[in-house]
C-alpha cells in the first residue's frame, strides 16, 4: 500500500539543541527553480536545523530538473543529515476545478498540457517524485503527506490522495516567508522584518530553493531569518507524519 511505502524508513527524531522556550517551527521547502539549493543547505546545515522536503520534478537553473539523477548527490546529503522529504507532485501542475465525484481537472502553468485525472492517475503522480527519491536515496525519510502546487487543492484531489494514503499539508498564515514576491517590492530587508515579526509558534513556513522569478534572491536573507528566530526561543523539527 503506497502509505506504508512512504513511511518505510521513518525515524525517530534526534534532540535537538535548541531550547523552544518560544516554541516550534516547522520548515518546509518546495523544489522551485533551486538556484540557491547549496546556499540554503549550508545554513540549514550550521544552525542544525532539519525540515521537510517537498518534491517536484521541476525545471531548474542548470538545464536539467530537480529529480533527475544528475540532482543525487544533493538529495542524498539531505537525507543524510536527517532532512525528511514528502510528495509535491511530480509535474508541478495546478488543480482547476473538479469534473465531478473522482475526478479532478490537473493543468499546467507552462502550457505544457492538462487533463482529468482520475483516483489511479492521482495516486500515480503523488508517487512518482518518491520513487525517483527512492531510486537515488533508497533510506530516505518520506512522510506520508502531500502539498499541492502553489497550495492549492481541489474537494476532490483531496479526498483522492487520503484514498492514495497521504494527507495534504498547506502552511500556516504566518508562514508564506515570501521567496516568490517580487524583489521590486518585497525587498529582502522588509521580508526579514515581517517574517521576524510576525512568526508564532506552530508555524508551518514554506520556501523554495530558489526561486527563478526573484532578482533578489531570498537566500540573501536566510541565514539571518534562522538565526534571528532561533535567538528570539524558536526551533525547528521536521513535519510529524500525520502533518499539522
Amino acid at each position: 500500500m503506497l502509505r506504508r511505502a512512504l513511511l518505510g524508513g521513518l525515524l525517530a527524531s534526534p534532540a535537538l539543541s535548541q531550547t523552544c522556550r518560544r516554541g516550534t517551527l516547522y520548515l518546509t521547502i518546495d523544489t522551485g527553480w533551486s538556484r540557491e539549493a547549496e546556499q540554503i543547505a549550508e545554513v540549514l546545515r550550521r544552525r542544525e536545523v532539519r525540515a521537510t522536503l517537498f518534491l517536484a520534478q521541476e525545471p531548474s537553473f542548470r538545464g536539467d530538473r530537480t529529480l533527475d539523477a544528475s540532482w543525487a548527490p544533493f538529495w542524498r546529503a539531505r537525507a543524510a543529515e536527517g532532512h525528511v522529504f514528502a510528495s509535491h507532485t511530480w509535474r508541478h501542475w495546478y488543480f482547476a476545478g473538479d469534473a465531478g465525484p473522482g475526478r479532478t481537472r490537473y493543468a499546467s502553468r507552462r502550457q505544457e498540457g492538462a487533463e482529468l485525472l482520475d483516483q489511479a492517475a492521482l495516486c500515480a503522480e503523488l508517487a512518482r517524485p518518491i520513487e525517483a527519491l527512492r531510486a537515488m536515496v533508497p533510506d530516505a525519510t518520506v512522510l506520508p503527506l502531500w502539498r499541492a502546487p502553489g497550495g492549492i487543492v481541489t474537494p476532490e484531489a483531496r479526498r483522492m490522495a487520503t484514498a492514495c494514503g497521504l494527507r495534504h499539508q498547506g502552511w500556516t498564515a504566518n508562514g508564506f516567508l515570501g521567496d516568490e514576491l517580487a524583489s521590486e517590492t518585497h525587498p529582502n530587508a522588509a521580508l526579514l522584518q515581517r517574517n521576524l515579526d510576525k512568526i508564532r509558534d506552530g508555524e508551518v513556513l514554506v520556501m523554495h530553493w530558489g526561486v527563478r522569478s526573484r532578482r533578489e534572491p531570498f537566500a540573501g536573507i536566510f541565514d539571518a531569518l534562522i538565526g534571528g528566530l532561533q535567538a528570539r526561543g524558536f526551533c525547528f523539527r521536521p513535519l510529524p507524519p500525520h502533518g499539522v
